[in-house]
């Protein structure tokens, strides 16, 4: 899974969002490394929608725009759980590689 996959599934976690809030979510996850532009976020969501992890959650009309909500399927909050597994793992191996103190510890 991409790192910007990752983040979108994480910021559809708590709860549904338009493509402008995953985008500030995104930003405000990733520290402010990560900015997703239209394209690349729109096309993350038609390949994750495609996996089954992420679906419509309807849509509204503010100030004559047309804004799409998606949200998190239960199979994208597992993946999401696997993904964060898998980089604490990775983590924890870097750590003891590279010297360091292992996740978790001070």
């Amino acid at each position: 899974m991409t790192e910007q996959a990752y983040l979108v599934l994480l910021a559809l976690t708590d709860r549904p969002r338009h493509g402008y809030a995953i985008v500030q979510e995104v930003l405000a996850l990733s520290g402010g490394d990560v900015r997703l532009g239209a394209g690349t976020l729109y096309g993350l969501l038609d390949r994750l929608g495609s996996a089954g992890l992420i679906e419509d959650a309807g849509e509204e009309v503010v100030d004559g725009r047309l804004r799409r909500y998606y949200r998190q399927t239960p199979q994208g909050g597992a993946a999401a759980a696997s993904e964060t597994a898998r980089l604490a793992a990775l983590t924890r191996r870097a750590r003891r590689v590279l010297g360091g103190p292992a996740l978790g510890e001070a």
